[in-house]
């Protein structure tokens, strides 16, 4: 199966194209362009090195968020078109998903988190889950947005002597946070496995698992993980007398 996976949620947006679970190509840079305004130009140079046509793909994977609304709508829209275009199947992946799937540890609860800006963390809970087709990743409730203290009273309400490691492309960012709470009561000391930030060659692999078990999207049914509400939504006010 040969498959075209986009992440373009984060700075360090990617685009990776793979044969059933093996990478064959990859292109990521990181610079302050946003990477929705290059992922075009990385597509033909990636494209061209292997010698392919996007109809080619059997499978479009791409990051769903959380991250970068206007990288999302970017990513999500040409993922669509090509699904429509040429009549192909979507995987729609959590960017957070890509990044607990990265770990080495072998506990079984492993907690996602990366920079959400604004002082807050995206993050969610994933179980690890045996199945027919090998290892898989069960969300445990939903992913959500937090405040520094937030995501250490979350990771002290785990409990219950429960193993579990913190997988996170930011590293220093979290030991700080951790540092800075250690005062608190119950206050963790987990286990901490840094993930590469670069997401696509994981949205691939999870893309390809998931069209083993036949769960996937179109054009139509694909949607964003934003999590975090729009500035519009935030700021916006209903009008007076209603």
């Amino acid at each position: 199966m040969l498959i075209l996976a986009l992440d373009t949620s984060s700075p360090a947006g990617s685009i990776a194209v793979l044969d059933d679970n093996k990478v064959i190509g990859m292109v990521s840079t990181w610079t302050s362009e946003i990477y929705s305004s290059r992922m075009f130009r990385h597509l033909d140079f990636l494209l061209g090195e292997l010698a392919l046509n996007p109809r080619e793909f059997d499978l479009f994977a791409v990051a769903t968020g959380p991250g970068s609304f206007t990288g999302l709508r970017v990513g999500l829209t040409a993922v669509k078109c090509w699904a429509e275009v040429y009549a192909k199947p979507i995987a729609a992946i959590s960017g957070l998903e890509a990044i607990a799937a990265q770990s080495r540890s072998p506990d079984s609860l492993l907690i996602a988190a990366t920079d959400a800006r604004r002082g807050q963390i995206y993050c969610g809970r994933y179980w690890r889950a045996q199945a027919q087709d090998g290892e898989g990743l069960i969300l445990d409730g939903e992913e959500r947005v937090i405040d520094p203290e937030e995501f250490v009273a979350a990771l002290t309400g785990i409990g219950n002597g429960c193993p579990f490691t913190v997988v996170t492309p930011a590293p220093e960012l979290l030991s700080k946070i951790l540092s800075d709470h250690k005062g608190a009561p119950a206050a963790p000391e987990p286990r901490i496995d840094e993930a590469s930030p670069i997401l696509a060659p994981h949205v691939g692999r999870l893309g390809y698992a998931r069209a083993q078990r036949g769960d996937l999207d179109d054009a139509l049914t694909l949607a964003a993980s934003y999590i975090r509400r729009t500035d519009a939504e935030l700021k916006w006010k209903a009008p007076s007398g209603i």
